[in-house]
């Protein structure tokens, strides 16, 4: 009786240690697909802000937590880029009418030059918002930019409440809607960006 006992006992500890190894492997490759298919999600409505600390022109960091409370502009753009030079003086009026309220953008060069290249850029067309520079471009690749420019208007709680591709006319009251209604009514629940952007 007590030799069977140990042969089945001997038996059974080889059946538990492959159980076991075969679970951590299943969790492993479960860990790596969660992984890959995170790593090229696209960043949308209803995603929450990824924090970043950038330098801005004169090399003082900026983080992106320190907004919290306020309405973010967070744009993506390129001195060598036409449509994004199109762009920023509407912008530059949306900063400007909005001076006081809650709210700031943050325009968020991706360029590989010095900052001095950007420099002379945002004097040339008289901007006045915070310019950050991602000259390694590791804040473009975390929010999976597509291109430039690309803006993302950030609620009140750090949720991404509208994702813009390409340019936008900023004096149009129909581009900076979700921006009003975010200052007026504050944020909303993170479904309702996904279900606006759906209906869209």
């Amino acid at each position: 009786m007590g030799k069977d006992s140990e042969k089945n006992g001997e038996r059974g500890l080889p059946k538990i240690a492959v159980v076991g190894i075969v679970a951590v492997v299943v969790a492993v490759v479960a860990f790596i697909i969660m992984g890959h298919k995170r790593r090229f999600e696209p960043v949308l409505a209803g995603s929450s802000e990824i924090d970043f600390t950038l330098p801005d022109l004169n090399g003082k960091d900026v983080n992106l937590r320190d907004y919290r409370g306020k309405v973010v502009f967070l744009n993506f753009w390129a001195t060598w880029c036409k449509p994004c030079q199109e762009e920023m003086p509407s912008m530059q009026n949306l900063y400007m009418g909005l001076k006081g309220q809650p709210f700031e953008i943050l325009a968020v060069s991706v360029d590989t030059d010095g900052p001095e290249t950007i420099t002379n850029y945002v004097r040339k067309l008289g901007l006045t918002f915070p310019i950050l520079h991602d000259q390694k471009g590791r804040i473009k690749e975390l929010y999976k930019t597509t291109g430039v420019p690309e803006t993302f208007i950030i609620d009140q709680n750090g949720v991404i409440a509208e994702k813009v591709w390409g340019p936008r006319d900023w004096t149009i009251p129909s581009s900076y809607q979700t921006i009003i209604d975010l200052l007026k009514n504050g944020p909303r629940p993170r479904s309702a960006y996904k279900e606006a952007k759906a209906a869209d």
